[in-house]
């Protein structure tokens, strides 16, 4: 069996535009080379990890990894954790020992800000010469823009802060996701209004601006339904004071409770506020359901 790779390097928080060049251009000189085509990154922020301080991310490593594979073809994901070590390691050794030794590459394919090894002294100058030197392909792809605007992970992350949810998404070139598993609420949407899903995200993930959006529910059983999510603190009826994300999910009535949900972020519809009676809350939710199955297509 032919264990030999072309790797695309990169953190790949969000997997925005900008990292899809360099996934094109993986899986295109993996066809070439008749070898397997994939990807590398970290299990957490490097930077997180160096500086101590919290980076917000836009994806989970399991989520990065399934966007690729979704969006690119591109099966092999490499997700090795950023410790001590990685961060000690000097640059030609995670060349040579990591990537070529531990997992085989024959090419390999970064960004033009790519920085790696010790103190960040690898770059895409070094990266290329190594590869010279080894007989290894390379290839840098420059950086991507839209609008004008540089493609980053930093300039997305602010998109989906501020609830612009459908311009990430252009950058992204999908929409926002949000995964994770469904916890009990308070059961008032059951008893009073509409049955909903509630998703605790996971640590350092950045969670959209408070508000309503329109959202594209992913159900464990892999049908889709239109949802109305509630990012915020449920003013009209919840003191608790704790961002949660509940989503009511149209036409759906089963209980999801312990089972992987997906979101995908669609639409900014209306700013978080605080109703007068839950009738009123009520009411509102079922007008925010028929705009959501405007915006949001399902498949037939």
């Amino acid at each position: 069996m032919n264990k030999a790779t072309v790797i695309a390097l990169g953190f790949f928080d969000g997997v925005h535009l900008g990292h899809g060049a360099l996934l094109k251009k993986t899986a295109e000189r993996a066809h070439e080379r008749g070898v397997t085509p994939a990807a590398f990154t970290f299990d957490r922020s490097p930077k997180e990890f160096v500086t101590g301080i919290p980076v917000p991310l836009l994806t989970s490593a399991d989520e990065r990894a399934a966007i690729i594979r979704e969006c690119y073809g591109i099966d092999t994901v490499f997700v090795e954790p950023f410790d001590r070590a990685m961060m000690t390691m000097p640059w030609e050794d995670f060349i040579t020992e990591l990537l070529v030794k531990k997992y085989h590459a024959v090419h390999l394919v970064a960004g033009h800000d790519f920085r790696f090894g010790h103190k960040n002294e690898g770059d895409p100058s070094k990266l290329r010469e190594k590869c010279r030197a080894l007989g290894l392909g390379c290839d840098i792809i420059p950086k991507v823009e839209l609008d004008g605007v540089t493609v980053s992970s930093t300039y997305i992350r602010s998109l989906v802060e501020a609830g612009e949810v459908e311009r990430a998404a252009r950058f992204l070139g999908h929409p926002h996701r949000m995964s994770g598993t469904v916890r009990h609420g308070e059961g008032i949407g059951k008893k009073h209004l509409f049955p909903t899903a509630n998703l605790v995200p996971e640590p350092h993930i950045i969670v959209p601006k408070r508000g309503v959006y329109a959202t594209r529910a992913y159900l464990p059983d892999g049908t889709q339904r239109v949802g109305v999510t509630n990012v915020g603190v449920r003013p009209t009826v919840s003191d608790a004071n704790r961002v949660t994300v509940e989503t009511y999910l149209a036409d759906f009535d089963g209980d999801l409770y312990g089972q992987e949900l997906r979101l995908d972020f669609c639409a900014y519809l209306r700013p978080e506020k605080r109703f007068s009676s839950t009738q009123e809350l009520h009411d509102e939710i079922a007008r925010n359901a028929r705009e959501a199955a405007e915006i949001v297509s399902l498949p037939k």
